[in-house]
């Protein structure tokens, strides 16, 4: 049954990962009653590294969780490019205490798990909060009603829904259609490595690139330093699994990246034989709207990221901030008018995130003479370090409170 006028706005969020999570806690600590509906048994995500930049962390430290992230969390001192075979510096930028000082709020690199348990801990403790798990979303209103029905049959109705159920969303095709997909052309390895097996293998405490002709690799540190969390992008077109759970043969792996540095080498010789994960990247253009009714998107359900600027979650975070600031007050007949305000907020920021990775996935790839070039002009501080102070100044709640362009 709808609830009473007087009673506080209500809300179903479909999807209990970072960005949902995050936009439940988020939205009832402005006040409403949330109710998260998530497929799985239990709150978790599948075993991966993510970085948390400072535009993430001041959200997720306004909502009261810097203790709890801190204590799991690995601080990099930089972010690293160089070059495949010989190793060598191409650009630096700073992190650790400098990106605190600068920006406000520091960088973390966090288990994606670590992550969602930190959250999943939050919600269970806000009473405002109820999570269901193992339930099963069977369809929504197409209409922009905010009901879906759940396997059980069971009908949920709120003030709001919103769909953070990620790249296969449910909602979004029940209000949108099916949206199809793109082959990127690129197909991405994902591990974590136990620190204790590379020693010697030089290891920095940073975030590492390594840009190759058609390839590129990522690792860095995370649980505060004890496992090494790994990303290698290759162009093929072999592959077209797109669940980042599909398992490959670490032997293919090995061969994706054979002839690299030797640091990288280490690291894919050292991952394990039964937990090497390889996934084809698909792309969607961005959405050209994201709400109707009273029902909205929110992270991957509306805008799917290449994972090329690292901020796939981290926008997820900034969207969950924003949604929750445009809703704060609002009356049962200006929500429509406050998720399309919140979707105006945000979709400009989203679209540039992922037309940016899209485009650094052709640069990180690019062979000679071109790599040359991009060397140079990284190397003058025209790379990475000059679109960091735009992204991660970026403040999701005062975001939330401005009027939409």
């Amino acid at each position: 049954m709808p609830p009473d006028a007087g009673a506080p706005l209500s809300a179903v969020v479909v999807g209990a990962g970072v960005g949902g999570l995050t936009a439940a806690l988020a939205l009832a600590r402005a006040g409403l009653s949330v109710t998260v509906v998530e497929q799985a048994q239990a709150l978790g995500e599948v075993g991966a590294g993510l970085q948390v930049s400072p535009n993430a962390t001041r959200v997720l430290f306004h909502l009261g969780l810097e203790a709890g992230l801190s204590a799991l969390a690995f601080r990099p001192e930089a972010v690293e490019a160089r070059g495949w075979q010989r190793g060598q510096e191409i650009s630096r930028v700073p992190l650790g205490e400098a990106a605190r000082e600068r920006y406000g709020s520091p960088y973390f690199h966090m288990h994606r798990a670590d992550l969602v348990s930190v959250l999943g801990q939050a919600c269970r403790a806000e009473p405002r909060i109820h999570l269901r798990l193992d339930e099963t979303v069977e369809a929504c209103e197409g209409d922009g009603t905010p009901a879906l029905v759940l396997a059980s049959g069971e009908r949920l109705e709120a003030d709001i829904l919103v769909g953070a159920d990620g790249i296969r969303s449910v909602v979004r095709e029940a209000l949108f259609g099916p949206a199809a997909p793109r082959f990127t052309g690129n197909v991405a390895w994902r591990g974590l490595v136990p620190a204790a097996r590379l020693e010697g293998a030089d290891i920095r405490p940073v975030a590492a690139l390594w840009m190759g002709p058609g390839a590129h690799f990522v690792h860095y540190y995370v649980r505060g330093g004890t496992l090494v969390n790994f990303v290698g992008v290759v162009e093929r077109e072999d592959w077209r699994e797109e669940s980042w759970s599909s398992r490959g043969e670490a032997a293919d792996l090995r061969q994706d990246f054979a002839g690299w540095h030797p640091t990288v080498r280490r690291i894919v010789e050292a991952a394990p034989e039964d937990a090497c994960f390889r996934w084809a990247l698909f792309d969607r253009d961005p959405l050209p709207k994201w709400s109707l009714g009273a029902v909205t998107l929110l992270g991957d359900a509306c805008h799917p990221t290449l994972p090329f600027m690292a901020q796939g979650a981290c926008m997820a975070v900034e969207d969950a901030a924003v949604l929750a600031a445009c809703l704060s007050g609002c009356r049962r007949g200006d929500i429509p008018a406050a998720l399309s305000r919140y979707e105006d907020l945000r979709r400009p920021r989203t679209a540039g995130i992922q037309a940016g990775s899209r485009r650094n996935a052709r640069i990180y790839h690019l062979p000679p003479p071109f790599s040359w070039g991009r060397n140079l002009v990284m190397g003058a501080g025209l790379g990475m370090g000059s679109t960091m102070d735009g992204l991660y100044r970026y403040d999701a709640m005062a975001a939330g409170t401005r009027p939409a362009a």
